[in-house]
């Protein structure tokens, strides 16, 4: 499959390349792709939540009234889940969400994702370029010219450019990350993937 080359300014570098047929061409799997989201978003839940149970309450632990003669249910403390104040029954304890999945399964969301987005046409290939400094009306300039502004992208770049960074963060749709950290939900989030040209191999290297 090949894609055309694009400059930053929208126009035809004048050039092609050839997206690898392995990564960008496979029949997707649905599943994979399921559990590598699913694992995504499990991985971003703190797991801090927590209520108090009876034993956590501080107070007394007098019985409160006697046994039998009042009339009314028989309570053993004010701990007790049934009066205001006291401790919940089967309250959310501290837990970690993140469980483990097979890195051939991850690599097969990953292709997957892409796959699908190279099917639907959502992929362009832009050349490598840098921002002299950060500037977020430089970098909503770059999405305009490429007629990407109204559209929620995904930059992946081969290596660490600090301008770039700076310049996207403030744009509410716009994101960019590294080649290493490509992952299934990121993908399929956006609307349209911009692959730096030299991210390619990267991203070829990391999936094979």
């Amino acid at each position: 499959m090949k894609v055309k080359v694009l400059k930053n300014n929208g126009d035809d570098a004048g050039r092609k390349v050839t997206l690898a047929e392995g990564i960008f061409n496979i029949e997707p799997n649905d599943h994979a792709i399921y559990l590598d989201v699913k694992q995504f978003l499990a991985n971003q839940r703190q797991g801090t939540h927590k209520s108090k149970e009876r034993a956590d309450i501080t107070g007394s632990t007098r019985k409160i009234k006697r046994q039998k003669g009042t009339g009314t249910a028989r309570a053993g403390s004010i701990k007790s889940p049934l009066f205001k104040g006291g401790g919940t029954v089967f309250g959310p304890r501290p837990r970690d969400y993140s469980f483990k999945l097979n890195k051939k399964v991850k690599a097969l969301a990953r292709k997957s994702a892409l796959s699908y987005k190279a099917k639907s046409d959502d992929i362009a290939i832009v050349e490598d370029f840098t921002l002299e400094a950060p500037k977020t009306k430089d970098y909503l300039k770059i999405l305009q010219d490429l007629t990407l502004d109204t559209k929620k992208t995904l930059m992946i770049i081969p290596e660490g450019n600090k301008n770039l960074f700076l310049s996207s963060r403030n744009i509410k749709n716009a994101k960019i990350i590294l080649a290493n950290n490509l992952n299934t939900y990121e993908v399929l989030h956006a609307d349209k993937l911009l692959l730096f040209e030299g991210s390619l191999s990267r991203i070829e290297e990391i999936l094979n």
